[in-house]
């Protein structure tokens, strides 16, 4: 096996992590760090061949990883999930609850299935998974949970009225979470990305000036722009994502993370 990259003071090393969303995108960033930092990475997503290309992928450059074609918003398949991992891995330490969908719409005009499909993944899909997986770090006395949220919960954003909702859901979910458990050792942490450069962002891209178009913001739809001048990559987000999961914020706990060059401004 590879030799595991900057472990001191990470305490990464050799713990289980189970990630979902991994097939693209954040999910797949996150994935990739952790094992970079040598945790043994259970790659979840509803996408198998997708998710099997990532831990490959991960396995071909000499990390440890296994995939998991399973969907979040399905509560029986999350915990033989769970029960599955942990039996041919062993015990999860770190939960990444990545795995996300985006409809998007004016909020009169949402449809049913638009809006039920989005919290099915972006919440239930939070609280399913957190639930399964908590249970386990409590009884150990110790594990860390982040979930991936957006800066979207905190600052309306016009034609995400599903999405921004699901995600605000899904960030105060974590927080409860993290209150009830601390006194069992669990932490629960939220990282709130802002525009990323990602599967999601491209299709709300009109053309190849997508990007230029995000980082200038538009006043018609109440929107400002990136401070940093820049759209945020993956991996960007997978930095915060490890720092929570890490030993380094092991006394860090209920905090929501905003990654977004400071485009809610400092909302």
């Amino acid at each position: 096996m590879k030799e595991s990259q900057g472990l001191d003071g990470w305490g990464i090393d050799g713990k289980i992590a189970l990630v979902t969303g991994a097939a693209q995108g954040i999910g797949a960033a996150v994935a990739r760090l952790l094992a970079e930092h040598g945790a043994v990475v259970a790659a979840v997503d509803r996408h198998a061949a997708g998710v099997e290309a990532v831990a490959a992928e991960l396995r071909g450059e000499g990390w440890q990883a296994g995939a998991f074609a399973v969907d979040v918003s399905d509560s029986a398949a999350v915990n033989e999930l769970v029960a599955q991992v942990e039996r041919e891995l062993g015990p999860i330490g770190i939960l990444v609850n990545a795995a996300g969908v985006l409809r998007t719409g004016a909020a009169a005009q949402l449809s049913d299935e638009d809006w039920a499909a989005t919290f099915a993944v972006n919440t239930t899909g939070v609280f399913y998974v957190s639930r399964a997986v908590t249970a386990r770090m409590a009884q150990r006395g110790g594990g860390a949970i982040v979930t991936v949220g957006s800066n979207a919960g905190s600052v309306p954003r016009v034609s995400m009225a599903a999405y921004a909702a699901s995600k605000a859901a899904s960030s105060m979910f974590t927080r409860c979470l993290a209150l009830e458990y601390a006194g069992r050792g669990v932490r629960c942490n939220v990282v709130s990305p802002g525009s990323t450069d990602t599967p999601m962002q491209r299709a709300l891209w009109a053309d190849d000036n997508g990007a230029a178009a995000v980082i200038a913001g538009a006043p018609e739809a109440y929107r400002v722009g990136i401070p940093l001048g820049r759209i945020a990559e993956p991996r960007d987000i997978a930095e915060a994502v490890l720092f929570l999961a890490s030993e380094r914020a092991r006394h860090i706990t209920m905090h929501d993370l905003c990654v977004d060059g400071g485009a809610a401004l400092g909302q």
